[in-house]
């Protein structure tokens, strides 16, 4: 039986969480209070409209509970509002704020920062290939 830090899942999981430790220390060491996952929500808020807190769980990889929490705290921040649905007033539609799109603005610098940090010594075509082979992996495994 191979060792765990021979097992190509363990060092996928490794380097995601090392990243995420890393870019949210990157996030708190400039100033700004909001977390990856909630930097996630706004970012995916940005680009799709009128989402559901569902659509928003499906989208960023969260459990209910977790999206639910991480939009309260956004709620709060004055970083997204809650509408309610048209269709289903029993639901809400979770739209991003002008400061939601501000703070989204202000850390997109330092992300950008994290990702090159995180992708030094490899080049373009090490890049594409490598996601090449995660998209695989994502297939091999939807249902």
């Amino acid at each position: 039986m191979e060792k765990i830090d021979e097992i190509i899942f363990y060092t996928l999981e490794k380097s995601i969480k090392v990243y995420r430790k890393y870019a949210q220390n990157q996030i708190l060491k400039n100033g700004y209070d909001i977390t990856i996952d909630q930097w996630l929500v706004l970012k995916t808020l940005q680009e799709n409209k009128n989402l559901s807190q569902n659509q928003i769980a499906e989208l960023v990889f969260k459990d209910f509970a977790s999206i639910t929490r991480i939009i309260e705290l956004l709620s709060q921040k004055k970083y997204i509002q809650r509408t309610i649905n048209n269709n289903d007033r029993r639901k809400f539609v979770l739209d991003i704020t002008e400061e939601g799109n501000k703070i989204i603005e202000k850390i997109y610098p330092i992300v950008i920062e994290n990702r090159a940090k995180a992708l030094t010594d490899f080049n373009l075509e090490e890049i594409n290939n490598l996601k090449t082979q995660l998209d695989k992996i994502i297939n091999n495994c939807k249902n």
